[in-house]
């Protein structure tokens, strides 16, 4: 479990980060970190959206098609946003997320954050029906499991979404024991059994626009073969970001305040809980492993990296912090900082334990 520091102290070592990001954001704390970075290592930023945070949750990598699923964090239509602000109720109701679609370039083509130039993507806002207010999003057979965070009027739950047009969509989970989720908000899929595992903090609730939670704040495991839901995990101030081991046996969930690994698990449930790591820089959000088992997580001052035994190995500094990331191909990260996609390219050894590619 993390306890991370309070609030203000993410805006603080944020803004700290900023010059140290442009000289060298490749910090490393012990020499493991070298073999995962590599020679020389390059922070590249691939697109910029100055007017919306496109670039908040999910991180989905479609090797086959080369491209990357992100949703945005909420923002209000730019039109009605005057509007908005003077009926504080109407705003709420109408907040929005987006899913964009980035085809990407070959990672061949080198551009540091340093030069401000992004490379050349192709960008495309996704229209699909079934996903109200997306965020986190995990690879699923051909296409796309979405986190589904739903709103005042429409349900919440796991949505699956072709990757390819015309992206259809449609609802594989809505409620638990009848009671509609608060708003989930990150998945992992189980690779040995296929299970779905995610999470349900009550953010949407807090940020106006679900009604209150009937439920509290927990994990939850889904077989999809059977339709059976169960309640896995509890305890949580607001679980977050959520992944498994290469291996299986053990399930990383991030939270508000704290970090939890889960110690050894059968196929249903986690055994025991047990204290990981401690995040010192702001709220731990997005998590993942690599096929060495180490642990990545987005923070307050970019992206942290510990060993399997929660020793800080280094980091990626990122002005203005990270919500969440993914890997790509041989040594990829995109990592997603509201307003800016970037990639990071370590070295070719260092694969994701999700694709293993």
């Amino acid at each position: 479990m993390i306890i991370a520091t309070l609030a203000y102290t993410l805006w603080a070592a944020a803004t700290a980060s900023a010059t140290r990001e442009e000289a060298n954001p490749f910090i490393i704390f012990h020499k493991d970190a070298k073999r995962l970075f590599g020679p020389s290592p390059t922070l590249e930023l691939l697109h910029e959206n100055k007017t919306i945070p496109f670039a908040h949750e999910a991180g989905v990598f479609i090797p086959q098609d080369n491209t990357l699923f992100v949703t945005s964090n909420r923002f209000q239509d730019p039109s009605t946003q005057e509007q908005q602000q003077q009926q504080q109720q109407q705003q709420q109701q109408q907040q929005r997320i987006v899913i964009t679609k980035i085809s990407l370039p070959p990672s061949s083509s080198p551009n540091k954050v340093k030069n401000r130039q992004p490379v050349r993507v192709q960008v495309e806002e996704i229209q699909t029906r079934n996903i109200p207010m997306p965020n986190g999003g995990v690879n699923y057979k051909n296409g796309i499991l979405f986190c589904a965070q739903g709103s005042m009027n429409t349900s919440s739950g796991l949505s699956f979404m072709e990757s390819r047009p015309p992206y259809k969509s449609r609802y594989m989970l809505q409620s638990y024991m009848n009671r509609p989720f608060s708003s989930p908000n990150d998945l992992v899929v189980h690779h040995r059994d296929g299970s779905i595992w995610l999470t349900d903090p009550i953010y949407g609730f807090e940020q106006g626009f679900r009604p209150r939670p009937r439920l509290p704040s927990q994990v939850y495991r889904f077989e999809p073969r059977t339709k059976s839901v169960r309640v896995v995990a509890d305890g949580f101030g607001r679980p977050n970001g959520i992944a498994f081991s290469p291996d299986g046996r053990v399930l990383y969930v991030t939270d508000t305040h704290r970090f939890h690994g889960d110690g050894v698990v059968d196929d249903t449930h986690p055994a025991t809980m047990r204290v990981f790591a401690m995040a010192d820089a702001g709220v731990p959000d997005g998590i993942k492993c690599d096929v060495y088992g180490n642990v990545y997580s987005g923070s307050g001052d970019g992206i942290s990296i510990w060993s399997p035994g929660g020793t800080l190995l280094g980091k990626i500094l990122v002005s203005g912090g990270v919500a969440n990331f993914c890997f790509g191909r041989r040594g990829e990260i995109f990592i997603l900082n509201e307003k800016r996609l970037l990639r990071a390219k370590l070295a070719p050894s260092t694969k994701g334990a999700l694709l293993g590619i």
